[in-house]
Parts: C-alpha cells; sequence; structure tokens
C-alpha cells in the first residue's frame, strides 16, 4: 500500500525541479525573441529604436542588452530566492540536531526523538521536521525519512549531516551523541561561512564601485570629449584654411566618435556581466549565482546609456 505522505512529499520536491525548469524556459524563450528582435532590427527590417536618431547597430546592441536582461533576470533572481531559503533551513539545523540528541539521551529511539522533536519551532526548517514526523508516523523507517529530509533539501551541508546520522544508526553506535557532535560541527560550519560572507562582502561593494566608477568615466568622456572633437570637426569642415589637409579627418570624425561610444558601450555591456559572474563567485562560490549581479549592473549600463 503506498505511503500518501511519502507520495506527497515526492510530488512536492518533483514540482520544484518543474518550476525551475518552466523559469529556465521561460527565459531562453524570451532571450530568443529579443535577440529575433534585435536582429530584425540590424537588418533594418524593423526601427524599433529607444531614442529618437538611433542607428541599426545602435537598435540591435540595445535589444541584445534586453535579450540578457530576459535571460539573467528570472533565473538570476530565483537561484537568489532559493538559496536564501536553503540558508534559511540550515541556520536552525543545529537546533534541530541539538533538541533530537537531548530527546535521545532519555532513552528515546532516532524515531521518536525525530517526532517529539517536531513539536518545536525551527523558522522554515519546521515544514520539513512536520514531514519527516509524519513520514515516520505512518511507518517509514527514521533512516529513509531522514534521506527523503536530504533529497527535498538538497544542499551539502545537509546531505552530510544525514549521511553522517544514518551511518551512524546503521552501525548501531550512540547516536545521542554523534547528533551533538554534528549539532557543534554544522554551528561551527555556518560560524565560519559567515565570517567569510562579510569578508567577501567588501570584494563585492568594491566591485560595484568599480563598476560605477567605469560609468562615471564614460559619462565623462561623453559629455566633454567627445563633443569636443565633433565641434573640432565641425570647424574644421566649415572652411578653417589655416589647417589645410584636415577635411578628410573632419568628414571622417563623426563616424569615428560613433565608433568610440560603441566601443564604450560594449565595453561596459562586458564589464557588467563579467563584474556580475565574479560577485557571484565571491558570494556563494557558483557561477550562476552570479547572474542576479549582472542584472543589476546591465540594468545601469542600459538606462545609463539611455540618458547619455
Amino acid at each position: 500500500m503506498p505511503n500518501p505522505e511519502l507520495e506527497r512529499a515526492r510530488t512536492r520536491m518533483f514540482e520544484k525541479a518543474d518550476r525551475q525548469k518552466a523559469i529556465v524556459a521561460t527565459s531562453v524563450v524570451l532571450m530568443l525573441l529579443f535577440g529575433f528582435v534585435a536582429f530584425l532590427n540590424m537588418i533594418n527590417s524593423v526601427n524599433l529604436a529607444f531614442r529618437a536618431g538611433q542607428r541599426p547597430l545602435e537598435r540591435f546592441l540595445y535589444w541584445m542588452v534586453v535579450s540578457a536582461l530576459a535571460f539573467v533576470g528570472p533565473y538570476g533572481f530565483y537561484l537568489a530566492k532559493k538559496h536564501r531559503e536553503i540558508k534559511l533551513v540550515e541556520r536552525r539545523l543545529p537546533d534541530f540536531l541539538r533538541d533530537v540528541a537531548e530527546a535521545g539521551r532519555f532513552g528515546m529511539t532516532l524515531a521518536d526523538a525525530i517526532v517529539v522533536s517536531s513539536a518545536g519551532r525551527y523558522g522554515k526548517l519546521t515544514a520539513e521536521i512536520k514531514k519527516m514526523a509524519a513520514q515516520i508516523n505512518w511507518g517509514v523507517p527514521a533512516t529513509e525519512a531522514l534521506r527523503l529530509f536530504s533529497n527535498r533539501v538538497k544542499t551539502p551541508m545537509v546531505q552530510r549531516v544525514v549521511a553522517i546520522i544514518v551511518k551512524s544508526s546503521d552501525a548501531g553506535g550512540d547516536v545521542a551523541d554523534v547528533l551533538t557532535m554534528v549539532s557543534h560541527d554544522t554551528k561551527e560550519n555556518q560560524l565560519t561561512e559567515d565570517e567569510r560572507r562579510i569578508t567577501m562582502s567588501t570584494y563585492i561593494a568594491v566591485i560595484y564601485i568599480s563598476f560605477m566608477v567605469f560609468l562615471v568615466t564614460i559619462w565623462i568622456l561623453n559629455v566633454t570629449f567627445l563633443p569636443k572633437m565633433l565641434e573640432a570637426s565641425s570647424a574644421l569642415s566649415g572652411g578653417d584654411t589655416t589647417l589645410v589637409g584636415a577635411s578628410p579627418l573632419a568628414e571622417n570624425l563623426p563616424e569615428v566618435v560613433f565608433s568610440i561610444r560603441i566601443a564604450f558601450f560594449i565595453s561596459l555591456i562586458v564589464h557588467a556581466i563579467g563584474d556580475g559572474i565574479l560577485a557571484g563567485v565571491l558570494d556563494t562560490g557558483r557561477i550562476p549565482n552570479g547572474m542576479r549581479h549582472s542584472f543589476i549592473m546591465l540594468l545601469i549600463a542600459f538606462f545609463a546609456f539611455l540618458v547619455i
């Protein structure tokens, strides 16, 4: 006879996986859609400009940025939300292990200790503990309920803790002492990780500051240096006889200025994507978690160039 609670737990796990696949699929579809719009603007089949007077190459680059935003935005913020929820679950894990260990010292089995401890409050972890307790009440062995919990949460910390507890229970050792040891070790790991995150947050702030400094530098060049070049071009093309042979340069100078502005725009986009990925690696050690930072920097760059 199938276990209803076990089936519901598996259904929720598959729903989470399906939600992630749906978000990735939606992001890819939006990226391809806006990328196609960018291609149409590049070949001048359509004229969807973000401001008046944009050339096909400018429209293409702007729509490519929108395409990149559509890809990294939804998936990046979904990963950030998922990571935050996992951390909230892991934060109360040492408290739960300590309570199970204390219950075990009174002679309770591992299954009974988990059921008794499920009456406590552990924040985001409470729902998962109640699922384990319900599974145990339906006849699922405690070790199997712990494995299902590990599959639902799926973090290295939880998987390591569950593996140690299951091995200890199967070996017939004193589970209470093992739980106490694992609780202390998990707490120490969390404190170490908190210290690392505090240290890394300084470097992440430096990345954002360097990006803004680069943006301000480009802005200064756009409002001071490049307009002076165009003024010089106008003076030369206006017939200044003292500068013989400068007319060909004056004719090509507007195109040179346009190329410089395009180069500025591309460099800023590459800067935003690269800095965002680096910030994600420093923050969590994973490249995909940098998508959220890349989205923020790309959005800043996009609107900044619309103003510039």
